[in-house]
């Protein structure tokens, strides 16, 4: 590392939403930046999201107006700034009226409707399940149903984006190595970086922030010299992968008897992802998991409302994130507020420890956060990422129906299914992943299928992709899709090749 790297304006401890966003934002107006993440980015909870882009229907029941209508704000500048990976999703509520009564769903979508501006999405409506598409899959169409908008992610590649985006405007991105100690020393932070092989390092920084996700109070206590002063509530959410439930574009959410909620979305073609649950957590949250009273409750409300039964023997993959939710007095940890607090220790150098929040408000987030830190540090820089496009999201006139039908006409010699997943993933990146190739002949042997040697060396030099694990689940999701063994195979592959990785 050169002698200027050691030395930074901020260092950002955490590779997950919020730490890669406000790296990028930090990077964005002139600072210098330093990220580290111990494990690969969104290797946790950021990867671990229901995956929307979203106000949150069921925060007006909690009186959150405020945190729905910056969510609902955010929802537009998203879609905006990415829509090859953030796009819009039409949801299908139905009627159970000894839950909640008509009225106070028509009112609580009115608010949803009008708490902030809509530009992309239509207005909320009331339907009839026996005759629209979206009443034919439930056990029950003979009702009233209502209808609304919101977004979809894909949730790791939002992390991954960012992280490039920040890497791209000057920042140090240095995965799989933890930030073991910070001590204060002449007037800055003196950090001790432990990369995953033993590898020391040392870091001048002028300001940190901790955006540790389920490790922001154990950073601050064990390894920084100031002590948590916000307490963290750990929650478990859980989600079950299962095949295909219905055919057409439409999701789902169904209420439950326990006044909670839960998802079915239309997943990777083949699948429907259900979820979440909310359990209270107390484990390791990198070892977090889902459990079988988990899958059962999933199973049974999916059940409830589908006419084809949900069962355990169905679910092809699960997965679980553990989301640091702020402590509050609620007992039911559905209750819990999902808005976050920034808390600033300026007593010397800065450190900004990051507690809560949601994915959609995570630009928003970095805002503030860049807004404690810019006059702690001397330095002038205005908001500039509520108008800038994520990298490969600067689709023309934001239509990406029309970029999709372009690549086809240009890349004829490409398989749809190809074309359908590099479009979604890389957007307009697609050309630097492509580089001059016009046919798969001419991107290197396919190393497991849909894969092949080209796009998996543009990942590991610029994605800091290194295993199988971060190529087929969190940089892409064809660990879905590929036959038994394919990681080992990948595993293999990426061992005997070269690595490339962002310098």
């Amino acid at each position: 590392m050169s002698a200027r790297a050691r030395e930074c304006d901020v260092l950002v401890v955490g590779g997950g939403i919020n730490g890669t966003g406000i790296a990028r934002d930090a990077a964005g107006r002139g600072l210098s930046v330093v990220l580290c993440e111990q494990h690969d980015l969104a290797a946790h909870t950021s990867s671990a999201s229901t995956k929307l882009i979203h106000g949150g229907l069921r925060y007006l029941e909690h009186f959150e107006f405020r945190l729905v209508r910056k969510a609902l704000m955010e929802r537009e500048v998203l879609l905006d700034a990415a829509p090859h990976i953030v796009w819009p999703l039409r949801f299908v509520l139905p009627h159970e009226p000894h839950l909640r009564p008509a009225w106070m769903i028509r009112a609580g979508l009115f608010l949803y409707d009008h708490l902030a501006r809509r530009r992309r999405l239509p207005p909320s409506e009331t339907v009839d399940l026996g005759r629209h598409p979206a009443g034919a899959p439930l056990r029950r169409s003979d009702r009233e149903g209502f209808l609304y908008s919101d977004g979809w992610a894909d949730d790791a590649r939002l992390v991954v984006l960012n992280a490039v985006d920040a890497h791209e405007r000057g920042a140090r991105i240095l995965i799989r190595t933890r930030c073991a100690r910070v001590v204060r020393e002449r007037g800055a932070w003196s950090a001790t970086l432990i990369a995953h092989g033993g590898e020391r390092q040392a870091i001048r920084a002028r300001s940190i922030v901790n955006a540790a996700g389920p490790w922001v109070a154990a950073f601050l206590d064990q390894s920084t010299p100031v002590r948590a002063r916000r307490a963290v509530r750990l929650v478990k959410g859980s989600h079950i992968v299962v095949p295909r439930l219905f055919d057409h574009s439409f999701a789902y959410i169904f209420q439950n008897v326990d006044r909670r909620i839960i998802f079915a979305i239309p997943y990777e073609r083949a699948f429907t992802l259900i979820g979440t649950t909310d359990v209270e957590y107390h484990g390791d949250p990198a070892r977090a998991a889902i459990s079988a009273e988990e899958v059962t409750y999933l199973c049974e409300l999916g059940s409830r409302y589908f006419a084809r039964a949900v069962t355990p023997a169905d679910v092809v993959f699960s997965f679980s994130g553990v989301r640091p939710l702020l402590e509050d007095e609620s007992a039911d940890p559905t209750s819990v507020t999902r808005d976050y607090r920034l808390e600033l220790e300026a007593d010397g150098p800065a450190l900004l420890s990051v507690f809560g929040g949601k994915i959609t408000t995570y630009r928003r987030l970095a805002e503030d956060a860049l807004a404690r830190l810019m006059p702690l540090l001397g330095a002038k820089g205005a908001p500039w990422t509520h108008a800038a496009p994520l990298p490969g999201g600067d689709l023309p006139g934001g239509d990406y129906a029309a970029y999709r039908a372009a690549l086809a006409q240009r890349f004829p010699e490409f398989a749809p299914a190809l074309l359908d997943r590099w479009s979604r993933a890389y957007g307009t990146r697609l050309n630097r992943m492509l580089g001059a190739a016009t046919c798969e002949a001419e991107l290197g042997e396919e190393v497991v299928p849909g894969l092949h040697a080209a796009e998996i060396r543009y990942l590991r030099r610029t994605e800091w992709a290194h295993t199988a694990e971060d190529i087929l689940w969190r940089r892409s999701k064809l660990g879905l899709h590929l036959p038994p063994g394919s990681a080992a195979v990948l595993d293999a592959w990426l061992a005997q090749s070269p690595a490339d990785s962002p310098s």
